[in-house]
């Protein structure tokens, strides 16, 4: 007997991506790549674009019997971000562990070294839209009673109007 087809469907190439990538992350940084997706989160916005989690280092264990000893978080760091890092590590060090749903970290290390992040692509520039186009979208969306939800749409379809070529 043939065995049951399995159905086709996509699959977001962010899962593939980290199915792949955090064995070879928790081999080598002893994280995964859920926590650098949630640095932001777990720093603030202030930090977070001048650090970065390098790695978890966990103490090694001679023996099975060892009690449990958390980790150090070890994070790189820019110069001037620093000292507010190190004046928020036990914030830092309370959120990582609630990420992580227990108690991981006991430490953090910085490191100074430059931070770098890919930079997002820039938004297109939208072209200007006709008085007719405009008139159009308003029309659209006159029988909406909310008005912060009638602005909403308004803003969304001129946006998609101008993303389009005109005709």
């Amino acid at each position: 007997m043939a065995g049951k087809r399995q159905g086709r469907h996509a699959v977001p190439v962010g899962d593939l991506a980290t199915s792949i990538l955090d064995p070879v992350m928790r081999k080598r940084a002893g994280m995964s790549t859920a926590l650098l997706q949630c640095w932001d989160e777990i720093v603030g916005e202030r930090l977070a674009p001048h650090t970065r989690p390098e790695r978890i280092a966990w103490p090694r264990r001679h023996d099975e019997d060892d009690p449990f000893e958390p980790a150090m978080l070890v994070v790189a760091c820019e110069g001037a971000a620093a000292l507010r890092l190190q004046h928020q590590t036990a914030e830092i060090i309370s959120r990582a562990n609630a990420f992580l749903g227990f108690a991981a970290i006991g430490r953090v290390k910085i490191v100074q070294k430059k931070v770098t992040y890919a930079t997002p692509p820039e938004k297109p520039s939208l072209r200007a839209l006709t008085d007719r186009e405009r008139a159009r979208v308003a029309s659209s969306v006159g029988p909406i009673t909310d008005d912060a939800l009638r602005a909403s749409l308004e803003r969304l379809g001129r946006s998609v109007l101008a993303s389009r070529q005109p005709k």
